[in-house]
């Protein structure tokens, strides 16, 4: 928001520079960008944050400007001329669709002449930087950063009809806008008609066929409260953004409506002339007069500011920012209740009063050494879990990536799935528009550009939310999922997973079964189990998934259900007795058919070993020469011990002769 500092001043009496005022208003919220000369004036460039849409206009800004220094603001009266000729004898206004535009007024003026206008009005546009048109066009330009509240004026005698329709476009129907590009519209999106056709994208910007030129005779002036969704939308839709979207964006005051409507037309018959027709056609619901109540508590300023502030003084404040107090007696512990005006729609909780008191007090009055009770917050259930998660994959050797949630369309093909994708439509995100339903294609890209600079077989991990569908609070929705891509073997992969369950919770079960997921390499992909429950997927990718992206090497990924894993964690250890007496070891290779899996031999194994057994281990696995067709070798390890003795090699041998004969009952198995 660009400044005036002479325009200013025609609202509050400011004893101070430019310099000095402009850091008071920073200090209370509005930071300074930049102080620039211009002519005998200077432009103030103020950043205001998207929750003050009431400091979009210099009224506004004058407004905190006069609390700040203690100073009357004055906002013209308004006063307004009619020849007492009624408007709605002139023309109608019809709103045909309430939810985007809730509120609509017009006001007429007949007889105007255009033509430049008058050097102080083009001198203040000039310092905000806009660039002078015609006086009635400029006039609108100028109540719209007076005021905040856009403006469009329409030459009235190229509306077909004679009148107003507010509605939602018809199929196939386009619009020639005041930049001279034509726009296609759509169902979704808010436009301003006459009898036959769209004379204006409602909120953004007007049409070429109805804008003021210098044969302009009659115009129509509009106020309006457009939806802040609806314009946001069709903004960003059309990539056509202007002054009056900006606000229109973030909420204009409805009870300040008419009063701007008024101060438009005034201005107008001050530079144009023409006769304004008597009252305004107000279509719609009525504007919002008064705000619920917010209570404030005058001990909380000690406990959440660290200082007393008096009630005189905050009374003050709030009053002078244009709160209005109840009326009501104070509660016995001095409550107070106090009603927003209608221009603070942010002012909702006792927090938002403490926070303007402040801010008006001055920030810098609170010490720096003040005491703020405060009590030390506990880490989720779901943060230990995470942390947990981070340091068993930083400990192997991972590194934690954070990445974008939108990826290109192409990107999101990569890994398969059967939800409907969801994308957006924003000017800034035309390539990269849609919601990732899989963390995987995004870690490939960061494979890919550590590849790139000579950084190989990069082991990269991420926790973050894919998105299946558009039901906003349902967490099957958007599920949080934990992924990882490394350039190791799929059985190291498996441990790796393996080992996060185990470090998560001890008493889990990790298993896998075959999975043919197209971005699989035929034959190495599993889907993984967590205690018989689908915990995520696991496999090498595809070459046709990996050299789409230009990687050089090959890639096991995985990708996991964190919410599956917080489901019952144990995070505390416990206490075991480090082993007393020694293990014994037996090397075992076993000749099995083809589809039996590591998981039923190990079953198997486990269940025919005893108690005695301790560890198992996968050795290695072989096809081949000296393997009948059909058939494959896994070579395991089986380690025994007891706890209160050194166990015996015939008791040992016992063991795996109970191991060997159930392999070959159960599965068909035979030593080789």
């Amino acid at each position: 928001m660009i400044v005036s500092w002479n325009w200013l001043k025609d609202y509050v009496a400011l004893d101070g520079s430019p310099a000095e005022v402009a850091e008071r208003l920073m200090m209370a919220g509005l930071n300074l960008e930049s102080i620039e000369p211009h002519g005998d004036d200077q432009a103030i460039d103020l950043e205001v944050t998207s929750n003050r849409p009431d400091c979009l206009g210099h009224i506004g800004v004058a407004r905190e400007a006069s609390v700040l220094f203690n100073k009357p603001l004055t906002i013209p009266a308004a006063n307004v001329k009619s020849n007492g000729q009624p408007v709605e004898k002139a023309t109608s206004v019809a709103i045909e669709c309430l939810d985007l535009c809730p509120r609509y007024a017009a006001r007429m003026l007949r007889g105007v002449k255009i033509g430049p206008s008058p050097k102080w009005l083009r001198d203040r546009l000039e310092t905000i930087g806009i660039a002078s048109i015609n006086n009635v066009v400029d006039v609108t330009n100028y109540c719209l950063m007076e005021s905040g509240q856009p403006f469009h004026a329409f030459d009235f005698d190229k509306l077909r009809g004679g009148r107003i329709v507010v509605r939602r476009p018809k199929p196939g129907e386009r619009i020639q806008a005041i930049d001279h590009n034509e726009y296609a519209l759509t169902p979704d999106m808010c436009v301003i008609c006459d009898a036959e056709r769209p004379v204006a994208v409602a909120g953004v910007m007007g049409g070429a066929d109805t804008e003021i030129k210098s044969s302009t005779k009659n115009v129509l002036i509009e106020v309006a409260d457009f939806s802040s969704m609806s314009i946001r939308v069709t903004a960003r839709k059309l990539n056509l953004h202007s002054p009056s979207s900006y606000r229109f964006e973030r909420g204009v005051d409805s009870s300040r409506m008419d009063w701007a409507s008024r101060r438009c037309c005034e201005l107008i018959q001050q530079v144009a002339g023409g006769e304004l027709l008597e009252g305004s056609i107000w279509a719609g619901e009525p504007p919002v007069v008064q705000r619920p109540a917010v209570s404030l508590r005058p001990n909380q300023f000690r406990r959440i500011l660290g200082i007393d502030v008096s009630t005189n003084d905050s009374h003050r404040i709030l009053t002078a920012l244009g709160l209005k107090p109840t009326g009501d007696q104070a509660d016995t512990d001095g409550t107070q209740q106090y009603h927003p005006p209608s221009w603070r729609r942010d002012l909702s909780r006792e927090a938002d009063l403490i926070e303007e008191v402040a801010r008006i007090h001055g920030y810098d009055k609170i010490p720096e050494d003040v005491f703020v009770p405060l009590s030390l917050s506990q880490k989720s259930l779901t943060e230990r879990v995470l942390d947990r998660i981070r340091d068993t994959l930083t400990a192997a050797g991972f590194f934690e990536t954070i990445t974008l949630s939108f990826v290109s369309g192409e990107l999101a093909e990569l890994i398969s799935s059967s939800n409907s994708k969801l994308c957006v439509d924003h000017s800034s995100r035309r390539q990269e528009n849609t919601l990732r339903q899989s963390l995987i294609p995004s870690l490939l890209v960061v494979r890919r550009d550590n590849e790139r600079h000579g950084n190989f077989n990069a082991k990269l991990f991420e926790t973050a939310s894919v998105y299946l569908a558009a039901r906003p609070g349902d967490p099957t929705a958007e599920p949080r999922r934990l992924s990882f891509v490394t350039g190791g073997s799929f059985i190291e992969a498996k441990g790796v997973v393996e080992t996060l369950v185990q470090r998560v919770n001890p008493q889990s079960t990790v298993t896998v079964r075959p999975s043919d997921q197209p971005h699989f390499v035929p034959g190495r992909g599993a889907e993984v189990l967590l205690n018989g429950q689908s915990l995520g997927w696991l496999g090498e990718l595809s070459r046709n998934v990996t050299d789409k992206l230009d990687l050089r090497d090959s890639v096991i990924a995985a990708e996991l259900d964190l919410a599956s894993m917080e489901a019952s964690p144990n995070l505390v250890p416990a206490f075991a007795e480090l082993p007393r007496y020694p293990s014994i070891s037996r090397d075992l290779n076993f000749v099995l058919d083809e589809f039996i899996t590591w998981d039923s031999l190990s079953e198997v194994v486990r269940a025919a070993a005893g108690p005695s057994l301790g560890v198992l281990t996968f050795g290695s696995h072989y096809r081949g020469q000296q393997i009948p067709a059909n058939k494959k070798s896994y070579v395991l390890t089986v380690s025994f011990r007891a706890a209160d003795r050194t166990l015996t090699s015939d008791e040992v041998d016992a063991a795996v002769k109970s191991v060997i004969e159930a392999c070959a009952v159960k599965l068909g198995a035979a030593l080789r």
